[in-house]
């Protein structure tokens, strides 16, 4: 089945990097395994810390976003309980693997200053709350066990969003996709799906460019420092 299996990064814009690999690092744990210049983006940096072998935590620094003002309940939540604008991260959790992990996690956080709640049972999964720079609400949870859908897809939730019971059958059982022997072409642009947020002359000229030439025009293979061949 043709599906994600994870989230490789999810990248987080900040104005300084260096203070946030400070609190990923000394703070959580989380080693920095990469730095360089941001691929096809000039006057930006791309920074990753690690959280596992597939799954990386990213920030993005960009010229100018130092004028861009963070506001609670607009660009940030500021809690678990908060709103911020449709589209954006309302918190993010990170998983520790384990009651004794995250247990860890809450003490390592406590020993550096970090004001921390919980752990709070929340039958799916047991979490820990805190705050990280630049705004960002944080959480680190556990599950003991996969998360069961006909215990946990509540009707009452589905009946006030909207969704019908064939709906949530639906979401529940996603259709499989078996890739065929040819690549897809790209499609038209339709105003009614969802687009990157180009300009349209732009995203015109993009969407007229083959696969072949995209990737020649954006890869960068190469990493910034070349090792010496063992």
């Amino acid at each position: 089945m043709t599906a994600p299996t994870g989230v490789h990064h999810l990248a987080i814009s900040t104005k300084d990097m260096k203070s946030q690999f400070e609190f990923f690092t000394q703070v959580m744990g989380a080693p920095m395994v990469a730095l360089f210049e941001m691929h096809g983006v000039e006057g930006a940096w791309h920074g990753f810390v690690r959280l596992s072998d597939t799954c990386l935590l990213s920030f993005v620094q960009i010229a100018g976003v130092e004028d861009v003002e963070p506001i609670i309940g607009v660009t940030h939540s500021g809690t678990g309980a908060g709103i911020s604008a449709p589209g954006t991260m309302q918190h993010l959790a990170f998983d520790v693997g384990s009651e004794e992990a995250l247990l860890a996690m809450r003490d390592r956080l406590r020993s550096n200053g970090i004001v921390t709640f919980g752990p709070i049972e929340h039958g799916m999964c047991r979490s820990i709350y805190f705050a990280g720079l630049e705004g960002l609400t944080l959480e680190a949870a556990w599950s003991a066990e996969p998360i069961e859908p006909r215990a946990w897809v509540d009707p009452v939730a589905c009946e006030a969003i909207g969704m019908t019971a064939a709906d949530a059958e639906r979401f529940m059982s996603p259709p499989s996709y078996d890739p065929p022997a040819e690549p897809v072409p790209q499609p038209p642009i339709d105003p009614s799906k969802p687009q990157m947020g180009y300009p349209r002359k732009e995203l015109e000229f993009m969407v007229a460019l083959s696969d072949a030439e995209v990737a020649a025009a954006a890869s960068t293979p190469d990493p910034p420092v070349r090792l010496e061949q063992a």
